[in-house]
């Protein structure tokens, strides 16, 4: 119960703070659903849930897994390349547009937005406890 309570004051949070629940969409057309950048750490689709699809570092379509195509730092598809012109897009459920979601602080049309900037700064230390950041990021 306690648990359930916590997921409703944390989606209220985040919807209150951001107006909008933002998604990541990565690859060469940006078709691939990548996670919920402000969602609740016990949303399943969330990048903040270590056991989720997006939050777990081991998971290929994680942001967080370093190995993988989406979270690797050379690969032209994640949003911790610096050089890359194809970082994953920040967009609301209405494909409405937020910004490139990408380190390179020159690129046109980055996301810069406060949750986005912390996240670039912190990224190195966020991807070894997702949960912890969560924490300090959202409360």
């Amino acid at each position: 119960m306690k648990k359930n309570i916590l997921y409703i004051i944390a989606c209220l949070i985040t919807s209150i703070t951001f107006g909008q629940t933002l998604h990541l969409y990565g690859g060469q057309n940006h078709d691939v659903y990548l996670g919920c950048l402000n969602c609740s750490n016990y949303d399943k689709d969330s990048i903040w849930n270590a056991y989720g699809t997006y939050g777990n570092s081991y998971n290929s379509k994680s942001i967080w897994n370093a190995y993988g195509t989406y979270g690797n730092e050379y690969n032209a598809y994640s949003p911790w390349n610096a050089y890359s012109n194809t970082p994953p897009v920040v967009v609301d459920k209405k494909g409405n547009f937020y910004g490139y979601f990408t380190v390179a602080k020159y690129k046109s049309k980055r996301a810069d937005f406060k949750l986005a900037l912390t996240i670039y700064e912190y990224h190195d230390m966020i991807k070894d406890d997702v949960g912890k950041w969560y924490d300090k990021i959202f409360e």
